[in-house]
């Protein structure tokens, strides 16, 4: 059984990966500290697919140690004492370079195993995540480490590991493969910035493709391009960062009234299925930002809420849509959220200023319910300001 291609094609050396120039560009920090031999513990911090792990092991060549890969999912702390028994032997002269992939798996006890051969130096760490590594490594680990965020690769420059795979597949099968024009660009723009998933997508085109007549070059055609590369652009996960960042963009482009960008999040939320989320937010959007700017609002976007849960996906998209926009445009307001917030976060300590806005919000209810008049009734409102942020 043979290995996917983008095993088969991994980089061997730094110049070969595609993207993170910010790290291995001439003169960089990362770039420069391999280069030296003198390895800190590394934590390396992104998406699945940007070169996290090719990087581990081009360092393990480059500094002669010997490289001890354990994964976090399947790891315990039995894998960890077998690799420590190692130490002071023949085996690792140069001390171990231990890449735990997924580290946020391994439990506190698990890292803290770790802890002293980190210390001495004799075991160098390489640990990589896709979740932010500030909640889930211990600190201890942290604080004897260097962490580097991985970015998700650019389309130009994934454009030219594609166009490597295709003339890999070329030598390896002995046959001459012509992507249609458009092939390189669309596979580079739909994997999502992953430079694995759009290698192997280039595998699966080939796989897919006719079998050419004796002499004849093998074609691969858009339309098999679009077919394998469906969906894969899609970066979404339910609870890791990603999902939070969706959410946190797609409400702010409603408060910044801006109703493009929450129609492209909205499309990505729905695009998930996470219709429970994008409604939450929408909601909380319309009172939080809109509120009494726009009263009628609530029971607007309540009624776009309802028959969206009601219809389910994918017609859900369209009365969620008219909300959205209706939230971006509307006129914005906070006093509320500033009242609610000044007289619950601080009701505990109750400090002179919050009981001056309370006495004088309630003077003022009391003037305006005897005098029952729209002017006093307007005056409450615009005594809101009263009541300050912090």
């Amino acid at each position: 059984m043979s290995a996917p291609l983008a095993d088969r094609l991994r980089p061997q050396a730094l110049d070969e990966i595609v993207g993170q120039k910010h790290l291995l560009g001439e003169g960089k920090p990362l770039r420069n500290i391999i280069l030296s031999g003198e390895l800190p513990n590394l934590v390396f911090y992104g998406p699945s697919g940007v070169g996290k792990t090719t990087l581990a092991g081009i360092i393990a060549r480059t500094t002669n140690r010997r490289l001890h890969r354990l994964n976090g999912t399947t790891a315990s702390t039995a894998d960890i004492r077998d690799v420590v028994a190692e130490l002071d032997t023949f085996a690792a002269p140069n001390g171990i370079l231990l890449y735990l992939d997924e580290i946020q798996y391994f439990n506190k006890k698990q890292q803290q195993s770790l802890l002293e051969y980190i210390e001495n130096g004799k075991i160098t760490l390489i640990a990589s995540t896709t979740e932010n590594p500030y909640f889930y490594i211990y600190n201890a680990i942290l604080s004897r480490s260097t962490v580097f965020e991985f970015k998700v690769v650019e389309p130009a420059e994934i454009e030219r590991a594609v166009q490597r795979a295709f003339i890999y597949l070329e030598e390896e099968r002995g046959e001459r493969i012509v992507p249609e024009e458009g092939v390189i660009p669309y596979i580079a723009q739909a994997c999502g910035g992953d430079v694995r998933k759009s290698i192997n997508a280039v595998e699966l085109c080939v796989l897919a493709s006719p079998m050419p007549a004796p002499g004849e070059a093998r074609v691969i055609t858009l339309a098999h391009a679009k077919e394998l590369s469906q969906r894969s652009a899609l970066r979404y996960d339910r609870a890791g960062d990603e999902h939070y960042d969706i959410l946190s963009a797609f409400q702010k482009s409603m408060r910044g009234s801006d109703p493009d960008a929450a129609l492209h999040y909205l499309a990505r939320l729905l695009e998930a299925g996470d219709l429970p989320s994008a409604t939450r937010r929408l909601m909380v959007c319309a009172c939080e930002d809109v509120g009494l700017a726009y009263p009628m609002i609530i029971p607007i976007v309540k009624a776009a809420v309802d028959a969206a849960l009601q219809v389910g996906l994918p017609e859900a998209r369209i009365p969620l849509a008219d909300a959205v926009v209706l939230v971006a445009t509307a006129p914005m307001t906070a006093s509320t959220a500033r009242w609610m917030t000044c007289s619950a976060a601080k009701a505990a300590r109750s400090p002179a200023r919050c009981k001056t806005c309370i006495t004088t919000a309630r003077i003022i209810q009391i003037r305006a319910s005897s005098m029952n008049t729209p002017t006093n009734i307007q005056t409450i409102g615009s005594r809101s300001s009263i009541c300050p942020t912090r």
